[in-house]
């Protein structure tokens, strides 16, 4: 559909991109992946035509439409949200008048069997086709629901946008693009101010009614659940993947291990090429030798290793000092501002060594809640610090707080103790402040950069409760992995806040749910949460919705509707629904068919254990890697329930 050719790209005399060529087809949905500076960002906007390359082209086939949502924008503050997103529709208006004009241009031509003739009906066929099928949608109905999945609620459509922050803005902006359905979506990190519901629904959206979609993103378990090609720009150089993220991680170290191996056998055969040329090169009886080899070296394309990046750090928290047993005790906290509750009668015990998420929709109060904690800003009823707890806070403003004046590299020694000290350039390279950005001072750094500096030295104070408020949102992926492995590992007790799924897998063991003013505890990790929930089946419950819920009604209700609400009657499924509606059974039945396969694996593994312990040829870890199987067997019944019961809710 979208042919990249040939494609160059120079800043300073320096090559981003060199002789780069890929197709963009019909259906693609593709994750751009590279380090931070490899040209991701500018690739999109090259795309989107708001950037031009130094040489080579991008061919745009014609009616084909390309939406670009950039990581900052800027909206109109003069309308209401509804108003704002109405604007996706106003291509319909612009359609329809060069309809109008081609119609007008027909009624004048005589030239029946002239090729532009032909090109003229062509277009108007295409006009008119495309149009049938746009406005076929009920374009207010499909403005709620988009609105409704991005996380607003309908008190918010007539609300000016003014009153609403940049993610929020985000969102309106992001709301805008799906709603005109172009052909080619290229989203930047689309997920940075989403929650894990929007996040989710976001997914779902672009896997089952976007066309291509081209995608920069941080979030991992996105980027899998969406993408089926994955581009890897690095070196200036793509290397395409038909397959998702995860797949494309072991792909590409199997082709940097087969570049390393050709890279060094290229090399001892230029070292003994050399050697032979050091060694005959005044021997009259060897000259012909030596000429051959010099042109023979001259030859040689030399391979170049992808860069790569080599720190294998294990990221270590110091020791934490031993707490009370339980580091907070809450009993009916709440939190309101005026006559607006954000949460009430919060009660819970967060027990020593913990690890908990606390998640929901934006504005619930999860970072509220947190404030409360660190005893930031006034709360009713009761909350207690246990003893001898110290706190570890990192919430976004911390990067304030750093002095401008020393370099990155002071930054980080003034906090170091013990034998950490010794690794400090490896940590600060680890976070992509290797070589000389190590000596910037901390006043020129960007705002992502303070963020990642002063979650550095966060993680090196000595703490017992770690209190993390979206850490994720300016990591890249491998910096996220060496932060979750240092969490995992750490003895103390964390609260984490985050909508990043993948991050908080297999490291949270307790979930906190925001919502409605309450305050919910959840036992098991954030995939056990979201089966509950069924977050991921958000798409049953429109197809559950009446009609009359799909229409956005800005006017008052009479008084009696207010008081009487009629019960909706339950519609007919139109066969575009009754389809969706089996696609999630089969998926719901698959759900049951690879929870089986899991317990059936586990137990295998059970039974091979338990049979080494009963042969009596044991090492010390036998009996940690049983009791580990059966977690996870009593977890993976958990899952077979909860599917089970999915998969019987569609045979009603």
């Amino acid at each position: 559909m979208i042919s990249i050719n040939n494609l160059s790209v120079e800043f300073s005399a320096k090559s981003l991109f060199d002789n780069i060529n890929y197709v963009i087809n019909k259906k693609d949905k593709i994750a751009l992946v590279g380090k931070n500076g490899a040209g991701k960002s500018t690739m999109l906007k090259i795309i989107a035509g708001l950037q031009k390359p130094t040489s080579g082209t991008v061919a745009v086939p014609q009616d084909t439409t390309i939406g670009y949502l950039p990581q900052q924008m800027i909206l109109n503050d003069t309308m209401t949200v509804v108003e704002e997103v109405r604007q996706a529709f106003s291509h319909l208006d612009a359609m329809h008048d060069e309809l109008d004009r081609l119609n007008g241009e027909l009624l004048t031509r005589t030239d029946y069997e002239s090729d532009s003739y032909h090109d003229l009906i062509d277009r108007m066929t295409t006009l008119t086709d495309r149009l049938a099928m746009e406005e076929s949608e009920n374009s207010e109905a499909e403005m709620e629901k988009t609105l409704l999945g991005l996380g607003f609620v309908r008190e918010d459509f007539n609300r000016p946008t003014s009153e609403f922050s940049g993610g929020w803005r985000m969102r309106i902006e992001l709301a805008k693009l799906l709603l005109r359905r172009p052909d080619v979506l290229l989203l930047d990190e689309p997920t940075n101010h989403l929650d894990i519901e929007s996040i989710q629904w976001l997914e779902n959206f672009l896997v089952s009614k976007a066309d291509a979609v081209v995608l920069v993103s941080h979030d991992r378990a996105f980027i899998d659940n969406v993408t089926n090609r994955t581009i890897e720009i690095t070196m200036g150089k793509i290397y395409d993947y038909a397959v998702n993220y995860s797949k494309f991680v072991e792909l590409r170290k199997e082709r940097l291990e087969q570049q390393m191996r050709a890279y060094q056998n290229q090399q001892k055969q230029i070292q003994e090429t050399e050697d032979f040329i050091e060694r005959f090169r005044y021997k009259a009886t060897k000259a012909v030798q030596v000429q051959s080899r010099i042109k023979q070296l001259s030859r040689i394309e030399r391979i170049e290793v992808d860069e790569v990046d080599t720190s294998h750090l294990n990221l270590k928290f110091p020791p934490a000092p031993r707490s009370g047993d339980y580091p907070v005790i809450a009993d009916t906290v709440g939190k309101a501002y005026g006559d607006h509750v954000v949460f009430d009668n919060a009660t819970f015990t967060i027990k020593r060594g913990e690890k908990i998420a606390f998640v929901g929709k934006n504005g619930e109060g999860k970072s509220t809640l947190v404030k409360c904690i660190m005893g930031e800003i006034p709360f009713t009823g009761s909350l207690k610090i246990g003893h001898n707890v110290k706190i570890g806070y990192f919430a976004q403003n911390q990067a304030q707080l750093l002095d401008g004046e020393i370099t990155v590299f002071d930054t980080i020694d003034r906090v170091a103790v013990g034998d950490i000290r010794t690794k400090i350039r490896d940590i600060l390279g680890a976070f992509m402040f290797g070589g000389e950005a190590s000596d910037k001072k901390v006043k020129v750094l960007s705002g992502g950069e303070k963020t990642r500096l002063a979650m550095i030295r966060l993680l090196l104070e000595p703490v017992n409760l770690l209190i993390l408020d979206e850490p994720t949102n300016h990591l890249d992926m491998k910096t996220k992995d060496i932060l979750k492995q240092a969490i995992k590992d750490f003895n103390g007790t964390v609260i984490v806040v985050s909508h990043d799924r993948e991050f908080l897998d297999g490291l949270v063991d307790k979930v906190f749910e925001f919502g409605g003013g309450k305050v919910k505890e959840c036992l098991g990790g954030i995939y056990e949460f979201l089966e509950k929930k069924k977050l991921a089946s958000l798409a049953e419950l429109e197809l559950s919705k009446s009609p009359s819920a799909d229409v956005v009604k800005p006017k008052a209700e009479s008084p009696k509707s207010a008081q009487a609400p009629e019960p909706k009657q339950q519609r007919k499924l139109s066969y575009a629904e009754q389809r969706e509606y089996e696609k999630m059974g089969k998926r719901a039945r698959k759900k049951v068919e690879e929870a089986e396969a899991e317990i059936s694996r586990i137990e295998g593994e059970i039974a091979a254990v338990e049979q080494e312990i009963s042969a009596g040829a044991v090492d010390s870890t036998v009996f940690e890697r049983h009791a580990s199987l059966n977690k996870q067997l009593e977890n993976a019944m958990s899952m077979w329930e909860l599917a089970s019961m999915e998969a019987e809710s569609f045979n009603k």
